[in-house]
Formats: structure tokens, C-alpha cells, sequence
């Protein structure tokens, strides 16, 4: 029995089409309702086995997926947003030592999500990842809070008749620490975990499955940034204006309360096995490829007929097409005496690789080098986190005679302008650029990606302005230690300007990757985001230490000083503009090279092939 799609027809660059078959199926256990055969609809079935159709959980799980994650959210960004403050004025730590201290923590919770994925694909799954790192933040929310509750664990308060407040003691910086470690572990499940699970509560084989996960990505972006302008705002104000240890207690309620709702759905959630990782099968090609590197491959239009092409397990839906890009890797396929058992699998899966596990790793390879041009970009973003906080407590934050903004509320100008310029993208930016290019999003992901790269240089340039007249004014009204009497909307332009840049690149990232890679590998997918913001992190940190450790000398001032006043903040700002100009010439370059992988959709009974070249798509039928 045959499914109804058939045959998948894929046509590549360069290359006959060919076809795959569509009949797997994804069999796995449910860990609630006991064992389950989960199939596909339209897949093939032994002749008189029964058929079992997936149900999903559907809109009766989302009150208790989407509530999870926006109490998650607004717990853990409302611990977050003012933490830069926290640690200046809480800790008393050096500006620089804080500013590392938080791009370090930030660049490793955003590599976690990569072993979260991992161990949630092999091992665990998702259900239990997102259990097990819930528990982790709340713990490290715990830890945090107690920080601000308990004297021991805090250094005394500032003596006013001392120029330099006494710091954290060793005892204290382990307790901070093991709150980051904790909350480390935590990100390093959640993130890359609670979309694919949203996700996984929809039956993809269906219309309305398909409409129903559209939906959820609205509302998960919507009350992504809900959650986020209420952390900037309201617990941002707790913390500044009433106290931190209620300011981090509220947060720690709101992941308590997290953890409930999410333990209430578990009769009601989807659980989709751990299928295996992909890392396992690409690290199989890469040794299989290396030790027959020697071996002639058969010409291009033998090899999907004669090399080792196995039908993918577990919830692959479309086999990858065979492509002659990177074909040294296609030797990997190469079948030699003794190396299938008589069940068809391989007698040593580290000398034998398939076909799949080969365009996996070229996916893998044509993506890598666009991921690692948004480092530099999310470099920029960077620092209305750090720095951009240090220049608003240096500046007029009074809206009135008794108000006053909370520096860490600042950023809230960057998520407005992401709000608000995203549905005027989608709107009308779309609309009136697909009339001229014909393209059906307006512009091409790369393209995309690359508009914001454009808009984050400008933005550091437009911050390295800002900071110099604001520089000038609290010098010239108040001495090097002076406040500037300039509002602290001066730096609106520059967040507004990140905000739109973030709207065009980093959701243009996550689109291209799910749509880039292959389905059962957006796992990963969902990673590489963090891992570019924990690359970012790095960066940011190791540029921040070599400024500190190379200005300041013979008498020139040093960039990146406790007081920004007596700094040189703005030449920092330009130098990143200048690494982004840089990364851009780079980002061009491998645009060029990059080829979009063959998307194959079904209309009615008729299968049409849409392949992106270079931007550019052709409809074959």
C-alpha cells in the first residue's frame, strides 16, 4: 500500500532527479499510556497489521505548553534584564569583571541548548529534558534569591565616606556561581526543547495539524514578548525602586508556578521518543569517509542506485536526495566485501555511512559558515545588556519630578521596535517587495540576514555618538563623576535600531535553519540561534579583556574604565562597527557559494519541486 504522496521527486543543481520513497514510519513508546506503535498517516503497512493513526494533543495541551513557557520566561527574564545592575551595585563588582561575568554565564547557557538537544534526541526526550531543567532553574532561582535574603551571603553596604565599596567575598562568588551553573543547566534543556515540544503536540501529516503549529508560533512569539516588556518593566522596577530580594522572589514564584502547570498536562501532552542523534551518524561519515578516501566513486548517475542507501528509522519523513556537492564526503556510502550483515545493516557503522547521514552532514557543512557571520552581529547585541545599562545609570532617567525610569528597563525600546516592526515586515514590506522581486517572502532569507547585519553596524555607530555627547555633558555639568543632565531616550536610536536589526536577522536565522536542515534535525536547528549568541558572548568578553588589557597606557585613558565618564566607551562602540563591516564582506562571499536546499510540496495530486538557487525559484511539475 502505497502513501499518498507516492513518490517524492527531488531535482538538485546539477543533477537528474531522482526518487524516494515516502513509506517510513516512527514507532516509539508513549511513557503515560503505555506502549504505542506511532505511524505516519499515509504511510505503508504490512498486509493485515493494523493501522494507528497519531493523536496529538492538539489546542488541549497549549493552556498548559504556552502557560509553561511564558511563566518560564517571565521568571527568568525578570531575573535577568537588571542583573548588570545587580551585579555593579548588589555585588559591588569592577565593571569590567561584571561585564565578563555576564558574557561568559551568557555564552555558556547559550551553548548548553547544543548537549540539551543532544541528550534530548539520544536519550531522554524532550518531556523529560524540559522536567529536569525546569527543576534546575528554580533551584538556581532559589539560590539567587537567597543571595539577596540572607546577610552572609551578601558584602555589606557601601560605607559613603569610602571611595571603593568592599566586594563579594570568595564564599559569596560560589553561592553566585552555583546559581549560574544551576541556571545554566536549566536554559541548557528548556531552550532548545519547549518550541520542538510545542510542536510536537500537532500532527504535521494534517491541515489542520499544520494551521494549528502556525498558530503556535504566533502566540509563542507573542507572549515571548509580553513576557519580556513585563520583566524590563514591572520586576525591573521591583528590583530598582523596592527591593532585590523581592525582585528576584517574584521570579522564582512565577518558575514554581511554571512547574506545576507544566506536571499538569502530562496526560494530555504528545511524547515523542528520543530517536537517536544525528551526530552519531554524521561522526559514522566522517570516519567511513576518511577511511576510504582512497576508494573511486562510481559516476554521479550510478551512485544513488549503487551506494549504500538504507531507509532512514525513526521520524524522517522525506529521504535526502543524493547531491554531488562536497562528494568526497560520497565515498563514505561506498559498499565493500563484508560490510552488510544479512539484514542489510552495516557489519561496522564507523567504516559504512548512508546516504542520509552523508547529506545530513553536507547540510551541516553549507550552514556553517552563514551561523558563524551572525556572531559578530549578535556582538552588537550584546551590549544593551552590559554596557548600554552603565550608560543610563550615567544619565537623566526622570520621566517627572518623582519617577524614575530603572536602567535595566532601557532595553525595553528594542523590544517595541521589534513588536512593532515585525507585522509591519509581514504586512506591507512583504506585500510591496514580492510585486517587484516576484519572490514569494519578498526577499530571500539570506537577503534578509543581511539586512540586519547592515542595521546592527549602524546601530554601533549611532551608540559610539550617543555615548560621546553623553560623555561630553556629564563631564561638562558634573565633573568625571557627574550624572548628564541629557535624557536617557538618547538611547533609543541605537536600541530601536538593534530591535529591527534582531527582527530581520535573528528571525531570519530561524527560519532558514528549520527550513534548511532536514525535519528531524531541527533540534539542532533550534540551537545554532544560542550557540550564536553564546559565540557573541565569547567574543564579546574576549574583545572586552583585550580593550581593558591594551588602553590605559602612557597616560591614554582607558576605553573600558569603571567610570565611563573617564572611558573611552564610544571608540569600543566604533570598534565593533568596524568587526561588523568586516563580517559583512564575509557574509557576502559565503552567500554567494550558498545553494538553498530542494523544497518539495504537493499540490492536489500533482507533486511540484520548488528549488531555490541563489534566491531565484523554479516550479517543476
Amino acid at each position: 500500500m502505497k502513501s499518498s504522496v507516492g513518490k517524492l521527486i527531488y531535482c538538485m543543481k546539477g543533477l537528474p532527479c531522482r526518487s524516494s520513497s515516502a513509506d517510513e514510519k516512527m514507532e516509539g513508546e508513549n511513557v503515560f499510556e503505555g506502549e504505542k506503535t506511532i505511524k505516519m498517516e499515509g504511510e505503508s503497512v504490512f498486509e493485515g497489521e493494523k493501522k494507528t493513526k497519531r493523536e496529538p494533543g492538539g489546542w488541549k495541551a497549549m493552556p498548559y505548553v504556552i502557560g509553561n513557557e511564558t511563566f518560564e520566561r517571565l521568571a527568568t527574564l525578570g531575573l535577568l534584564m537588571n542583573f548588570m545592575v545587580y551585579l555593579l551595585q548588589h555585588l559591588h563588582l569592577k565593571q569590567v569583571f561584571a561585564t565578563n561575568v555576564i558574557n561568559i554565564w551568557s555564552g555558556t547557557t547559550n551553548f548548553a541548548p547544543l548537549v540539551g538537544a543532544y541528550l534530548s534526541d539520544a536519550y531522554l526526550g524532550r518531556f523529560r529534558i524540559l522536567a529536569y531543567a525546569s527543576v534546575a532553574s528554580f533551584l538556581g532561582m532559589v539560590t539567587l534569591t537567597l543571595t539577596t535574603v540572607v546577610p552572609e551571603l551578601t558584602p555589606p553596604k557601601c560605607n559613603p565616606d569610602l571611595e571603593q565599596c568592599m566586594g563579594p567575598t570568595r564564599a559569596q562568588m560560589g553561592m553566585l556561581y552555583l546559581a549560574l551553573g544551576l541556571l545554566t543547566i536549566g536554559a541548557g534543556g528548556i531552550r532548545p526543547c519547549n518550541l520542538p515540544f510545542g510542536v510536537d503536540q500537532f500532527d504535521a501529516t494534517t491541515e489542520k495539524g499544520r494551521q494549528g503549529i502556525d498558530s503556535f508560533f504566533n502566540w509563542y512569539y507573542f507572549t515571548f514578548n509580553i513576557s519580556m516588556m513585563i520583566a524590563m518593566t514591572v520586576i525591573v522596577y521591583i528590583q530598582d525602586s523596592v527591593s532585590w530580594a523581592l525582585g528576584f522572589g517574584i521570579p522564582t514564584a512565577l518558575m514554581f508556578c511554571s512547574i506545576i502547570l507544566f506536571f499538569l498536562g502530562t496526560k494530555i501532552y504528545v511524547y515523542v521518543p528520543p530517536e537517536g542523534s544525528v551526530f552519531t551518524g554524521i561522526a559514522h561519515v566522517i570516519a567511513a569517509a576518511y577511511k576510504k578516501r582512497r576508494l573511486t566513486l562510481p559516476p554521479a548517475d550510478e551512485q544513488p542506485h549503487v551506494l549504500y542507501d538504507p531507509s532512514p528509522k525513526g521520524s524522517a519523513i522525506i529521504k535526502l536526495p543524493l547531491t554531488q556537492q562536497f562528494s568526497f564526503l560520497n565515498k563514505a556510502a561506498i559498499i565493500t566485501d563484508s560490510e552488510l550483515k544479512s539484514d542489510g545493516s552495516p557489519e561496522n557503522p564507523w567504516r559504512l555511512g548512508s546516504i542520509q547521514h552523508i547529506e545530513e552532514l553536507k547540510c551541516l557543512i553549507r550552514i556553517v559558515p552563514i551561523w558563524a557571520a551572525g556572531i559578530i552581529t549578535f556582538t552588537s547585541i550584546a551590549q544593551q545588556a552590559t554596557f548600554t545599562l552603565s550608560q543610563a545609570l550615567k544619565m537623566n532617567r526622570h520621566i517627572g519630578p518623582h519617577f524614575q525610569i530603572p536602567a535595566g528597563s532601557v532595553g525595553v525600546v528594542n523590544m517595541l521596535a521589534l513588536t512593532l516592526f515585525v507585522p509591519i515586515y509581514d504586512r506591507i514590506l512583504v506585500p510591496v517587495s514580492r510585486k517587484i522581486t516576484k519572490q514569494p517572502g519578498g526577499i530571500t532569507l539570506l537577503q534578509r540576514m543581511g539586512i540586519g547585519m547592515v542595521i546592527s553596524i549602524f546601530s554601533m555607530i549611532v551608540a559610539g555618538l550617543v555615548e560621546e555627547k553623553r560623555r561630553k555633558s556629564a563631564i561638562l555639568h558634573g565633573g568625571p563623576a557627574g550624572i548628564a543632565p541629557i535624557t536617557v531616550m538618547w538611547l533609543a536610536p541605537q536600541l530601536a535600531l538593534l530591535g529591527v536589526a534582531e527582527a530581520f536577522n535573528a528571525i531570519g536565522q530561524i527560519e532558514f535553519y528549520y527550513k534548511q536542515f532536514p525535519e528531524h534535525m531541527r533540534s539542532l536547528a533550534g540551537s545554532l540561534l544560542f550557540l550564536n549568541f553564546a559565540g557573541a558572548n565569547y567574543l564579546s568578553a574576549f574583545i572586552v579583556s583585550l580593550v581593558h588589557k591594551n588602553t590605559g597606557k602612557h597616560g591614554r585613558p582607558d576605553w573600558l574604565a569603571d567610570n565611563i565618564n573617564k572611558g573611552k566607551l564610544d571608540y569600543f562602540y566604533y570598534a565593533i562597527a568596524g568587526l561588523g563591516a568586516i563580517n559583512m564582506v564575509y557574509f557576502l562571499v559565503c552567500s554567494h557559494f550558498y545553494r538553498y536546499k530542494a523544497i518539495v510540496q504537493e499540490e492536489a495530486k500533482d507533486v511540484g519541486v520548488v528549488i531555490e538557487l541563489n534566491g531565484t525559484k523554479s516550479i517543476d511539475n
